[in-house]
């Protein structure tokens, strides 16, 4: 799929209903892993087929994924429309634009976090070559924001060629992998605001 399918979110509604986590789930597992039918979704999310169909309906109706045909009636396979999301703060943090806007992030970090916490509990059932890849870094830099802003830069245009919803081909021995950066201030260094 094109790196144009990427979409900016600026409708409030459309930032709520990406709010929920098997919506967000449904839509990550369509956009890595290709089209798949609620069943299918379920068992790669953890929920019903049922939930899920309901799930892929509210994602078809903000222009998301969409019914892909199949030769088989009884199954009805869904595929994701867009390869990722753009999302920025809006000046107004209490307007509903800001208020989605902060629920979506809080929601995303809390499942980023839940994945960090899942792959290390299986971290030892990993084969060896895949353990040695796995990596989790902490790292606390001084900064200005332009030079926050160019790094992370840098690191989104190191990363884009291998994104799941636009990389073409699947060398072998590939595997879906997660990837997660964050970048903030820290709170103010005591020693610096007494200066």
């Amino acid at each position: 799929m094109a790196e144009e399918a990427r979409v900016r979110l600026d409708d409030p509604d459309a930032i709520a209903a990406l709010t929920h986590p098997v919506r967000w789930k449904l839509l990550n597992y369509l956009m890595s892993s290709g089209p798949a039918t609620a069943s299918q979704g379920a068992r790669a999310v953890g929920d019903t087929p049922s939930n899920c169909s309901y799930h892929l309906r509210t994602l078809a109706k903000y222009g998301w994924v969409e019914a892909d045909g199949s030769a088989d009636a009884r199954e009805r396979p869904w595929r994701a429309l867009v390869t990722g999301f753009s999302l920025e703060q809006p000046s107004d943090p209490d307007s509903p634009l800001g208020r989605n806007t902060a629920a979506l992030m809080a929601m995303t970090i809390q499942q980023d976090q839940q994945e960090i916490l899942e792959a290390v509990a299986r971290f030892t059932t990993l084969e060896r070559p895949w353990q040695d890849a796995s990596s989790h870094h902490s790292y606390t830099l001084r900064m200005t924001a332009t030079e926050l802003a160019d790094l992370t830069r840098q690191l989104d245009a190191l990363i884009r060629p291998y994104i799941a919803a636009t990389r073409d081909e699947r060398p072998d021995g590939s595997a879906l992998v997660h990837l997660g950066l964050h970048a903030f201030p820290e709170r103010p260094d005591p020693k610096e605001t007494e200066r």
